[in-house]
């Protein structure tokens, strides 16, 4: 089954034409996979598969499968590696590790369009950390997309003592960790082959979940080995998608796409928890949305400046 997987999965990295209109697609794809990884964690970590799992054994378990289906495509594909920058690396894994378990961890508490639309502050995060790291500079323009996201998720915090969601601070904290793991990915930009990177980074992954799940680590149910499994398939198939799509289009075209992930998380929410988002959820959303909105444009202009 993983070599036959890797031989499906091995197609999508490969080097692709100019495709606009597809990569939008494999976007969207992607999104709908990014956003089910997050439905399968709050399935685990609640108690209608079992007794609820630690956040640790949720992203232990991501990485793990994840792992196995992008060695599968490695496996079939061959491609020649080059030799990886391991500082950088771990670095870039630590800190995702990180985003990644504190946002499995907020899901359990809150609803999923909540939780996404606060981690999508990382790349506001990301541009504030770059200028004490990368010595990158700050326009009025950039600085204004970040008030109007950071609005957004002071909003969705509901900072009041009648719906005050300290669960929310968990997905505030992973979207800040993220924001590091965003100057890593950076270094690592234009440095070694997607596939490398990606092969890499959840075997690092793996190391880094191993050591942190021994001290939680209990028997999950069948069931819940099958959302385990499916958990990390979905991450690998997401990490291929977003991939074919960046190289099928110009970034600064397909990247806001990627915001379709709220859309996804929305409709779950719905259709498997029944939790209806409420006003406060869709305007503060709609605001993140905005202000993410207005950085990525921000940033391709400025890709496009001499």
């Amino acid at each position: 089954m993983p070599v036959r997987f890797g031989r499906i999965a091995a197609r999508m990295f490969l080097p692709k034409k100019h495709n606009p209109r597809l990569a939008v697609l494999l976007m969207i794809v992607a999104t709908a996979f990014i956003a089910a990884t997050t439905l399968f964690a709050k399935a685990l970590g609640g108690d209608t598969l079992g007794p609820p799992l630690h956040p640790f054994q949720i992203s232990h378990g991501r990485f793990v499968f994840a792992f196995i289906a992008i060695a599968s495509a490695v496996a079939a594909t061959r491609p020649q590696l080059t030799r990886p920058h391991w500082g950088l690396h771990f670095a870039r894994t630590f800190f995702g590790w990180g985003g990644v378990t504190l946002m499995f961890a907020s899901v359990a508490f809150i609803p999923l369009a909540d939780a996404t639309a606060i981690v999508f502050l990382n790349p506001v995060f990301g541009m504030i950390l770059a200028i004490p790291l990368l010595g990158e500079k700050v326009g009025r323009i950039r600085w204004s997309a970040a008030a109007i996201a950071l609005t957004g998720a002071l909003l969705l915090l509901r900072p009041t003592p009648e719906s005050f969601q300290i669960a929310s601070l968990l997905a505030l904290a992973a979207a800040m960790i993220m924001g590091v793991e965003i100057i890593f990915i950076k270094k690592l930009s234009g440095r070694e082959a997607p596939i490398q990177v990606l092969l890499i980074n959840n075997f690092l992954g793996v190391l880094i979940a191993s050591v942190a799940v021994l001290a939680v680590w209990q028997m999950p149910t069948a069931a819940q080995w099958a959302v385990l499994i499916a958990l990390g398939i979905c991450m690998a198939l997401a990490q291929a998608c977003f991939v074919n799509a960046m190289a099928r289009a110009d970034a600064s075209f397909v990247a806001p796409f990627s915001y379709g992930t709220l859309i996804f998380a929305t409709l779950y929410d719905i259709a498997f928890f029944a939790q209806i988002p409420d006003w406060i959820t869709l305007t503060g959303a709609g605001i993140i949305l905005s202000g993410g909105l207005l950085l990525a444009w921000r940033e391709a202009r400025l890709r496009q400046l001499p």
